[in-house]
């Protein structure tokens, strides 16, 4: 994500000196050369995350900050590797009764309303022409709704905030119908079909708290991950339903190639063409997340920090 909107407020006209509230994404106890326990945290609030240091840390006094919390903050901001870090000065809990704060400028969430994209989505899958694709979508969509509105698609990175899950999936269904209208040999039940289900494990595979931000991945998203999971809830529920095998099939085989190779998690690669265009799609819609979410800090005419998701490439700003 981009520059935390934290970031921007200084004390004492102090541009290194930042003060407010922020949401604890995650929190680890580890030691330093000299033996020392410090806390190294990820902060973050609705314009984007930091890593963040508190050398003075004691584990007694110091309980309270744990992913999912918000707390408040007194720190300096410094440079490690040419990154923002934010050495943590003071520190205190969020007090609900005499602290106000906007949430929303804490949480980020989806530009579009999640009740709304739920329901398209749902729309979508009931126009498919085959019917067992209709029961088996619309079925698996209904099963997790109340988690589904506001689930983030990634504990970092691309659609990492409330509801992201749902957006991700909304911009991928929008690519592939432009994709479908230049390719009509396309089944498009299968190519929305596979994008509305290909992340739905993800609600299994991510610790997710109240305000829809991930803390970080459950026992069976470290052992598993989310398209083993995802494979194996479409046979379950396959099963359940009473759904043809061929679309179990190749549903079960979308999921499994929407990675596209092993480098990132897929054991096989799409074999025919509506798993090509989700892989495709899914690549997309990601990167164009993630580009646009680094430049949004960028001035024009600059370029940005070498990003290590997109193969250690800077980005460029043009005018």
């Amino acid at each position: 994500m981009g520059r935390m909107s934290l970031l921007e407020k200084t004390i004492n006209n102090q541009p290194n000196m930042v003060e407010g509230f922020c949401l604890v994404k995650s929190a680890s106890e580890k030691v330093n050369s000299k033996g020392n326990a410090y806390l190294d945290l990820i902060l973050s609030d609705a314009g984007g995350e930091i890593n963040a240091k508190l050398w003075d840390y004691d584990k007694t006094m110091h309980s309270y900050i744990k992913a999912g919390e918000v707390i408040k903050i007194r720190g300096e901001i410094t440079l490690w590797r040419e990154t923002e870090q934010l050495k943590v000065i003071r520190v205190r809990p969020y007090d609900a009764e005499k602290d106000d704060v906007d949430m929303n400028s804490l949480i980020p969430s989806s530009p579009f309303d999640t009740k709304w994209m739920y329901e398209e989505l749902v729309k979508v899958a009931n126009e498919f022409e085959n019917a067992d694709l209709t029961k088996l979508v619309t079925f698996m969509l209904e099963e997790r709704k109340d988690l589904l509105l506001n689930w983030p698609a990634a504990l970092k990175l691309h659609h990492a905030f409330s509801g992201g899950l749902l957006y991700h999936t909304f911009s991928m269904i929008k690519l592939a119908k432009g994709v479908c209208e230049v390719y009509p040999a396309l089944n498009s039940d299968l190519v929305y079909g596979g994008i509305i289900l290909h992340d739905l494990a993800k609600m299994d595979e991510l610790i997710v708290g109240d305000v829809g931000i991930a803390t970080g991945y459950s026992v069976r998203g470290q052992l598993l991950g989310h398209i083993a999971m995802g494979v194996a809830n479409i046979e379950t529920t396959c099963q359940k339903l009473g759904i043809d095998d061929n679309i179990k099939t190749l549903m079960q085989h979308i999921i499994l190639s929407h990675h596209s190779n092993p480098d990132f998690g897929s054991p096989k690669p799409p074999m025919f063409p509506e798993a090509e265009v989700v892989a495709a799609v899914d690549m997309l819609d990601a990167r164009m997340y993630e580009m646009f979410d680094v430049l949004e800090s960028v001035e024009k005419g600059g370029f940005s920090e070498r990003q290590w998701s997109m193969d250690n490439r800077m980005l460029y700003k043009h005018d």
